[in-house]
């Protein structure tokens, strides 16, 4: 993928098997765009968020046809039009949605280009925010609002009520959709005036935006100290995939359907997915609870799995842990893991590699405007290295018994390493010890 044409976007198997047509996904906001932000020009991702904005209106007649107002976005499209055909992804995987709406906020995040929400993006959330709007339902017992009968990431749970992932980044788009009409209206206000009007922005509907984001129903499991995948999740015989014989995996080629519905076990990322994306919001602890019970649950048959695993790992010091799981997102296809690698690569799965280790092994995040790396060197290495592109800079880091980084093009910038912040000028590299 080139990225040069907006009409264009990537399909999970590339041009290496006919499995999925060559349709896009939500692969494509989750893990691809990552990686072609810190690796290629900025208008590359950009143009892969205008693909969606291009496909908006087939988006919105999507929830119109379900009796929802906003856009339900696709879950698997050539076109802008609905390719899939089973009703539990097509109706209910609605988290897509929400990272669509992530996407636009780690593109502006990352390049400081907040002209793409006034062209594009704040007409995006906007209609994401509507669905959302529509698609939850207020519980006046619990006074609180919950999202009932959907799909969460881990697609071995079908039809489940107030899936924690999709809860939390629907209250998120919102609250977000929120931010950006309060930075456009204070910033750009001639622009904001026109939005409203196109759009026909009823104040009202914003309250209820606010509303709702605030006044989300989450499941927990408050004697774990864990947030619950969905609601009854704990009402399952609780089994880790340690105890699987080898005669049973893959669990989607060796048990019938309904065997997986009632088992707990997990095809991908679920909580932790969320846990990825919003991890500032947690602390250490809330992570090694989640991640100890769900990853020790997870058979990681989707190959978008291990890689979010291998970054919370190393994010919470689980080296050796991290490390098996980056060789498994490394070495899917070459190993075979999940028995499918003949209908084609893991493309899409790809940039979960490159994930695992830059935002895994390199520590590497943006945060306040600025590139924080925290990087440690895994057991079986000796040395390892990555280039990251940020705002018109190429960065060259190298990681062995020491950390050494090189501002290789453009202007001096201040970045964080360890968590302490050091300036660079152009062509000036830094070298520090590597911590253990």
């Amino acid at each position: 993928y080139t990225g040069q044409d907006a009409r264009l976007n990537i399909g999970p198997k590339g041009f290496t098997g006919e499995k999925y047509g060559g349709s896009t996904y939500w692969d494509t906001e989750a893990y691809c765009i990552p990686f072609y932000l810190s690796t290629a020009p900025s208008d590359i991702s950009r143009n892969l968020l205008i693909y969606r904005y291009n496909h908006l209106e087939k988006a919105k007649e999507n929830a119109i046809k379900l009796g929802l107002r906003g856009a339900l976005y696709p879950m698997v499209t050539m076109n802008g039009e609905e390719c899939h055909n089973e009703w539990e992804i097509t109706f209910e995987e609605i988290h897509r949605n929400g990272a669509i709406a992530y996407a636009i906020y780690n593109y502006v995040r990352y390049t400081g280009d907040k002209s793409y929400l006034l062209q594009y993006g704040y007409e995006v959330l906007l209609e994401i925010s509507r669905f959302w709007a529509s698609r939850v339902n207020y519980n006046p017992n619990k006074k609180c609002y919950m999202i009932l009968g959907v799909t969460g990431p881990n697609e071995y749970e079908n039809n489940v009520n107030n899936n924690w992932y999709t809860n939390t980044i629907a209250s998120w788009t919102l609250q977000y959709t929120l931010e950006v009409d309060a930075f456009i209206k204070e910033n750009h206000s001639l622009r904001h005036n026109e939005l409203q009007k196109i759009l026909k922005v009823d104040p009202k509907e914003l309250l209820l935006f606010a509303e709702i984001a605030t006044g989300m129903y989450y499941p927990v499991v408050e004697e774990l100290g864990i947030f619950e995948q969905q609601d009854g999740y704990m009402d399952k015989e609780q089994r880790l995939t340690s105890q699987l014989p080898d005669s049973d995996r893959p669990i989607n080629q060796k048990w019938s359907w309904d065997h997986i519905l009632r088992s707990c076990f997990i095809k991908q990322a679920d909580v932790l997915q969320g846990i990825y994306f919003f991890q500032d919001r947690f602390d250490h602890e809330t992570k090694r609870r989640n991640f100890d019970f769900y990853e020790a649950r997870t058979v990681h048959e989707s190959s978008l799995s291990p890689c979010i695993h291998a970054i919370i790992a190393s994010q919470l010091g689980y080296k050796e842990k991290a490390y098996e799981l980056y060789v498994r997102t490394a070495r899917l296809d070459l190993d075979n893991y999940n028995n499918d690698s003949d209908d084609g690569l893991h493309i899409t799965s790809m940039a979960g590699t490159w994930m695992s280790v830059v935002h895994g092994f390199g520590g590497f995040k943006i945060e306040n405007d600025t590139v924080c790396l925290s990087p440690f060197l895994p057991n079986a290495w000796e040395y390892y290295s990555f280039r990251l592109v940020f705002r018109g800079r190429i960065l060259e880091i190298e990681v062995n018994e020491s950390v050494s980084i090189k501002l290789t093009q453009g202007d001096s910038m201040v970045l964080e390493l360890y968590g302490e912040k050091h300036m660079l000028a152009s062509d000036q590299a830094i070298k520090v010890g590597l911590k253990r």
